[in-house]
């Protein structure tokens, strides 16, 4: 399970399991950027999370993170997940800017709006 007394904040990149996965969805061990606030994970148990890929396509609702970020490549803003982070063995890997988690809730809230 996780190490520790972690728990996932808003802006925290982390390592999930996102498999099983079915047709497009993003799959197996890779990093996601955590959307839900700290307080929402630790109660819930459960973190909103898009998944981040190496493969830059120049999709409409991918996020470019920092490049000197420890974490490269761009946050999939339309593939939103609500994950169990417990059972999906969730591992902080860095902290992402503000400015880049604005981009991805602004993507995020065009798809709802």
């Amino acid at each position: 399970m996780v190490e520790g007394d972690y728990v996932p904040r808003r802006g925290d990149i982390v390592w999930l399991d996102f498999t099983p996965q079915a047709g497009h969805e993003q799959a197996g061990h890779r990093p996601a950027l955590v959307l839900s606030p700290q307080v929402y994970n630790e109660r819930t148990g459960l973190a909103l999370c898009c998944p981040i890929t190496s493969q830059v396509k120049g999709y409409p609702f991918e996020v470019l993170l920092p490049p000197d970020n420890v974490v490269t490549g761009a946050v999939l803003a339309d593939q939103i997940k609500s994950l169990d982070w417990r059972a999906r063995w969730a591992r902080f890997a860095c902290q992402t800017t503000l400015q880049a988690v604005a981009e991805v809730q602004g993507k995020v809230d065009a798809l709802l709006h």
